[in-house]
Formats: structure tokens, sequence, C-alpha cells
């Protein structure tokens, strides 16, 4: 059976990293989070005090400190795949509000952006992978073999997110998610560099009334279909 590319990509908390990391493992490809590498790169910007309520990103300083950005990824004892930035396991970190807060005026910035993507992309010469975010289909594998745009609406989305702060014992506030999530899909599919959109060749998976087993099914028939012949 041939290789493929493929890139899921949709809208913050449509679900669309955990069924990307499930079918990854279900057809033993490797699995890259890309809105993990742009949360990575937002929680250094936060920690070197690159970010201020009243000026925004500090872009210029985060722009000539890229290069001291190294993001990596890594199996968990539970076979989770988590998130290295300059070595320290910052997965839980960067899955926080205030994470969340800021990344997406981070992954607006051009030059974030052409650093990641060049990253993203030297993970895909071998082919056999499965890649999710905003921007993959478009810009990052416009040539993907296979791809899937993963949409819902900001109510669903909002309650998934709130229930899996509080699994995880993040204090949350359901009113607060959904401005959030509201928030980052306005910036996400206006900004200028790499707007979040559908590829024309992309196939639309609307999970507002999906469980994840109906979710897995559909994805797996549609890798069939592509790897056949």
């Amino acid at each position: 059976m041939k290789k493929i590319t493929i890139a899921i990509d949709g809208y913050s908390s449509s679900g669309k990293s955990t069924m990307a990391k499930q079918l990854a493992k279900k057809i033993g490809y490797v699995y890259v989070d890309s809105g993990a590498m742009y949360r990575a790169t937002t929680l250094y910007a936060l920690r070197h005090g690159m970010t201020s309520r009243e000026t925004g990103v500090d872009t210029a300083a985060l722009v000539a400190a890229l290069p001291d950005i190294h993001i990596s990824f890594t199996l968990a004892p539970d076979e989770t795949q988590h998130t290295l930035l300059n070595g320290e396991d910052v997965e839980k970190e960067i899955r926080g509000m205030e994470v969340s807060g800021w990344v997406s005026p981070v992954a607006v910035i051009p030059e974030v952006r052409h650093y990641l993507v060049k990253l993203q992309q030297s993970y895909g010469n071998d082919k056999g992978i499965v890649m999710d975010g905003r921007d993959i289909g478009t810009t990052v594998f416009p040539d993907a073999e296979m791809k899937v745009f993963v949409q819902a609406s900001p109510e669903v989305r909002a309650r998934r997110r709130y229930e899996e702060l509080i699994e995880k014992g993040t204090p949350s506030d359901y009113d607060a998610v959904l401005a959030n999530i509201k928030e980052r899909d306005h910036i996400d599919t206006t900004r200028k560099e790499s707007p979040l959109r559908k590829a024309e060749d992309a196939f639309v998976l609307d999970n507002d009334n999906l469980s994840r087993e109906e979710q897995m099914e559909v994805l797996v028939k549609l890798f069939d279909e592509k790897t056949r012949g």
C-alpha cells in the first residue's frame, strides 16, 4: 500500500487533533500536531515577556528569538505524544487558557509562520504522516493526497473545550471559553498570512453530531479510497 500525506485542517477545538492522533495510530503513520508548535512558540513569548495587554506581541523580539526556539515531540509513558520546548516537556502548559488567549496573535506573524512551516514540511519528506492545523492542506502540504476540513459550531466546540479543561483540573468558565473560540475563529480566518480556509479538494467533516467512532469510520474509509491501487 502506497504511503500518502494526510492534512487535517479545521477550526479551534473542532476535535481535529484527537481524530488525527487516532487515525495515525490506527494506520501506523507518524502524527505531527502543528498547533502545538504554535502554542510552544507562544509559551516561549509569554515566558520571555514578549506579550502585553496594552501593546500586544513584541513581534521584533519574538522574530529575533526564533533561532533559539527548538520544538520537538516525544512519547510519554502512556504513549501519548508530548511537546518539548527546548527539551522541556510543556504539553500541559501549552493547553492552558493563557496560551490559548495569545496563540492566534502569535500565529499571524509572517516570520513565525514561515519558520514553523519549513519545520513542518521537513517532517513530511518521506510521507506516511498525518498533520493537523489551520493551513496544512493549503500551505504546508498543498499536494497532500488526503485533505480533510473539520468544522463544528462555536457552541459545540466551546462545550468540548470546557469539559476537556475541567477534566484536566483546570478552572474554567464556559462563556470565557466560547468568547476565546469566537475570537480565534475571527483572527484565524481573517489573517493575511495563510488564513484558515478549506482547500478546494478537501473533504468536509462536520462533527457537530458525530461520535469519535463515527468520525473514525469516515476517515478510515476515505484513507482506504486514497491508498487503493
